[in-house]
């Protein structure tokens, strides 16, 4: 009876570890340095000439929405990682220069933000909990991946401006 207990014991043990398993910072990183090279990729893709397309005129030109997308990579990391973001709330979506240069430079310089903030964390800091945008409850962590899923998701938005724009999007970037 003792040795049943006992495994049982360890079992339930062992299962609660695996239940903690998370993905580890190091590995966050190589996820964030991936998909910055992806998205590198489309904004090298869209002509110059095509950054103020928009598909129908009631939503984002290709350049804001990738300004959108770096504009919520600072708002989500600054609150995540605790580190003051160098721009306010969707203030590079409204910024007037949306050259491809400019909007390359800014956007590229939001995953940096995002991959040094995350550097300098510990995997204890990452599972603190804390309200995101002081309204959600999560961990750190989940908030970064919760910005990882926002990003692919307007990036993924990009595909269909850059076919419009007569280009073939950049092969997925999975691994």
């Amino acid at each position: 009876m003792k040795v049943r207990s006992l495994v049982i014991a360890l079992c339930m043990i062992m299962g609660s570890q695996f239940a903690k398993a998370q993905v580890k910072i190091g590995d966050m990183v190589k996820e964030w340095e991936r998909s910055k090279a992806y998205t590198k990729e489309y904004l090298d893709a869209m002509p110059e000439d095509k950054y103020g397309l928009k598909p129908t005129p009631e939503i984002r030109s290709f350049a804001e929405q990738l300004l959108h997308l770096a504009d919520a990579n600072y708002g989500f990391a600054s609150n995540a990682t605790n580190v003051k973001s160098p721009y306010g709330q969707g203030e590079l979506e409204k910024s007037g220069d949306k050259s491809k240069s400019n909007v390359s430079k800014l956007v590229l310089a939001s995953y940096d933000f995002v991959i040094n903030n995350m550097k300098n964390m510990s995997e204890a800091q990452l599972d603190e909990s804390f309200k995101l945008f002081g309204k959600f409850d999560m961990t750190r962590r989940l908030a970064l991946a919760k910005v990882l899923e926002h990003q692919a998701h307007h990036r993924g938005q990009t595909t269909v401006y850059l076919r419009l724009a007569g280009v073939t999007p950049p092969q997925e970037k999975l691994f």
